[in-house]
């Protein structure tokens, strides 16, 4: 059956709407058709939210009174509730206002439009000097980004090499909040053409925003400086009629990558393993985007210098040291007690020992570019 666009699912509001997206026989239900499928349910909970289930009217008069003032209580609270998120939206927009100019200048300073003012403690620099010093501040973007836990896992050593021409980042809400844009501004360089690339994420505003799609911008690669892939050569078997090399492309780990994020399908079905993993994906996806928004735009100079740091939080080491160290110990004792028992029986069959192994620290772990490790790319070395 064709399969509608999780954006363009239409509200169905009775039962027998179910079978427009229920798969026959033993079929799969697809994203599209689950969202479907959600949208029906929670328009029949609507709706039945509003029959009564007989409860209320077996209660007694006095109960019956209570319950109704607790209902008024109720109807206010949700008044006031649809008051703060209205004041909130407008407290919001009025500080980015506020902001703008802020991050305006700090763009100029960066980039080397605006000098700044020597310290008064510092020596006047020659001219000569001053001619040969550094414009702005190098690689501010970079090094904010790759001092970020969950960004720093994304950068390669040959994306370094292209984001030291990000010269700023920029974040704007889309129309009713239903989601955000953000924009990666970059010098001419030698990797793609794109001046600008952006990344949009759709929400559907609920009681909480739920990621509908992410889409992103289709970088221009400079032939031969596709950081997202990487060539591989193989020489042709001796005999061959064809005796040029075989040459392969593969994809492989990139920051860039986050341009271009995991898709819903439109017309393929998936199961449910299939589906889980997708979901995966486009929150790490999500939680990286989240990340540079909330985080490194706003606070990008704590970044840079470091001073963010003091805010996060992170896994003592000491504690799995010590837990290491544990495991360890048993595997000794373990392995001290058997050899004492094959001292005793005096037998001269070897006995197989048994071998602790230590708990995985990574065991199934997921990077924040929405693959899984194991799973995702193998990083680009050559080209």
């Amino acid at each position: 059956m064709s399969n509608q666009g999780s954006g363009d699912i239409p509200s169905l509001s009775t039962m027998s709407d179910l079978g427009a997206v229920l798969p026959p026989g033993n079929g799969v239900l697809s994203p599209a058709d689950r969202a479907g499928l959600v949208t029906i349910l929670k328009d029949r909970l609507q709706y039945l939210a509003g029959q009564s289930s007989g409860y209320l009217e077996s209660l007694s008069p006095q109960v019956k009174r209570r319950v109704t003032v607790l209902q008024e209580l109720q109807s206010e609270h949700d008044e006031l509730e649809a008051k703060f998120k209205e004041e909130r939206a407008a407290l919001e927009a009025k500080y980015q206002k506020l902001y703008d100019p802020l991050y305006s200048k700090r763009a100029e300073i960066v980039n080397g439009f605006l000098e700044v003012e020597p310290l008064k403690d510092e020596a006047p620099e020659s001219n000569v000097a001053s001619e040969e010093a550094e414009k702005g501040v190098p690689q501010f973007w970079l090094t904010a980004m790759k001092t970020n836990e969950i960004l720093g896992m994304q950068i390669t050593e040959r994306d370094e090499a292209a984001l030291k021409f990000l010269n700023d980042i920029k974040s704007s809400n889309l129309d009713e909040n239903k989601g955000f844009v953000l924009e990666f501004y970059f010098n001419t360089n030698p990797y793609f053409k794109n001046p600008m690339l952006s990344k949009t994420y759709h929400m559907i505003e609920d009681d909480e925003p739920i990621l509908e799609r992410a889409v992103g911008t289709e970088i221009e690669w400079i032939p031969g400086k596709n950081l997202t892939t990487k060539v591989l050569k193989k020489k042709p078997k001796n005999g061959a009629k064809n005796t040029k090399p075989v040459t392969k492309t593969e994809r492989c780990e990139s920051f860039f990558n986050f341009f271009n994020p995991p898709q819903v399908p439109d017309d393929e079905d998936i199961d449910q393993d299939m589906a889980e993993e997708l979901q995966d994906l486009m929150e790490q996806d999500y939680d990286i985007g989240s990340t540079i928004r909330d985080k490194i735009i706003p606070h990008a100079v704590s970044w840079f210098t470091g001073e963010a740091l003091q805010g996060e939080d992170f896994e003592d080491e000491d504690e799995e040291g010590n837990e290491d160290d544990e495991d360890e110990d048993d595997e000794e004792a373990e392995e001290e007690d058997e050899e004492e028992d094959e001292e005793d029986d005096d037998e001269e069959e070897v006995h197989g020992r048994k071998h602790v192994v230590p708990a995985a620290k990574a065991n199934a772990q997921t990077n924040s570019s929405g693959q899984q490790q194991g799973e995702q790319p193998p990083e680009c070395k050559q080209q």
